[in-house]
């Protein structure tokens, strides 16, 4: 016979029932402090793979964060090299072209034969205005002290040899002297004007060629003076036209330059440039044009800094502007009596209008 149990007993029973589900799930909580048993084992795997991942997935999502600054990088590189070649961008502009320099009114910019011709004879006339009193530019007073006097300004200025030559000629006042000078004398008394040991040698061989062989006389012809030892063509009629009459274009440094700027010529070659500038003007004109072109060259119109602004050949000058074109700036650099300095020459002419050069020394 079965007996119905009461609310106390079912009450009773029920608690252990729920002890022992309190006893199962504890290990799942305790499975660190308690050693695994084989029921416990599934449990910690998957506690341990629940961690595993709750620890991975931070990870994940923390890669895009550590992304972002690469990214911003990039940007600010990108950035910065966009504005670097903005700044850099205004260099590989080509730049600006100057302006071509002013020319003056009436100069014309092609010209034929004819007209090149006729624009050098007027160039002749302003200069003949301008030097009225144009001479050679070294003391002497014969022709064998402007042989000497010649042979010497190679490399120098003209004032330096007519510094130079007063003692030398007091010394050596003939070709038979200068032939029998001890040459270390000769060298010391010349030694101011450069290169005196050269020119020691060049003035002992012109003077014994002159006593052995023209009777201590120095010749009047080209091909005779071209062979005396340190002479060449512009030291010739230098003594030609100067000492003789005879005419004969100089060709020097300031001959040379001042040709090629006004298109007489395009030759470097002083033989070249003296044969073209002979098929212009005419003979009677050879000799006072090399002293006025030398002068202009001198005072004016220099190797580095012409005074564009202050002469009076601008109009028929085709290279005006290569040098200082405004007239107060110009004025400053005009030299000897242009500038108003003394001239080259210790005894220049009675028409020469500024002060005479002083002695060495002075």
């Amino acid at each position: 016979m079965t007996t119905k149990k009461t609310a106390a007993e079912k009450t009773t029973a029920e608690k252990p029932a729920k002890k022992a589900a309190t006893k199962k799930a504890a290990p799942a909580g305790k499975a660190a402090a308690e050693p695994a048993t084989a029921e416990t084992a599934p449990a910690r795997k998957t506690a341990a793979k629940k961690a595993a991942a709750k620890k991975t997935a931070p990870a994940k999502k923390a890669a895009p964060t550590k992304a972002t600054p690469t990214k911003t990088s990039a940007t600010k590189t990108s950035t910065a090299t966009k504005t670097s070649a903005a700044k850099k961008a205004p260099a590989k502009k080509a730049p600006a072209k100057k302006s071509p320099a002013p020319k003056p009114p009436g100069f014309a910019k092609r010209e034929s034969r004819a007209a090149m011709v006729k624009r050098a004879h007027a160039i002749n006339e302003v200069l003949a205005e301008t030097y009225p009193y144009a001479h050679p530019e070294l003391d002497f007073e014969d022709p064998f002290q402007l042989l000497v006097a010649t042979v010497l300004s190679a490399q120098t200025t003209d004032l330096r040899v007519n510094q130079t030559t007063p003692a030398l000629f007091a010394k050596y006042p003939t070709p038979e002297d200068m032939a029998a000078a001890v040459p270390e004398e000769l060298e010391e008394l010349i030694r101011p004007t450069g290169f005196f040991r050269a020119k020691a040698r060049s003035l002992l061989g012109l003077s014994a060629a002159l006593r052995d062989d023209f009777d201590g006389e120095v010749p009047a012809t080209v091909d005779a003076l071209v062979k005396l030892p340190g002479v060449g063509r512009k030291t010739a009629f230098v003594v030609l036209g100067n000492a003789f009459g005879v005419p004969g274009i100089t060709v020097d440094t300031h001959f040379g330059r001042l040709a090629r700027r006004w298109k007489w010529t395009t030759s470097e070659d002083p033989v070249k440039v003296e044969s073209d500038v002979a098929a212009i003007f005419e003979p009677s004109e050879w000799t006072m044009l090399s002293h006025r072109v030398i002068f202009h060259g001198r005072r004016i119109c220099h190797s580095r800094r012409p005074a564009c602004g202050a002469c009076p050949v601008a109009p028929l000058c085709p290279s005006y502007g290569e040098g200082e074109t405004d007239p107060e700036k110009a004025k400053k650099l005009l030299k000897y009596e242009k500038g108003g300095m003394p001239g080259q020459r210790l005894k220049p002419p009675a028409d020469f209008p500024g002060p005479p050069a002083p002695p060495m020394g002075g």
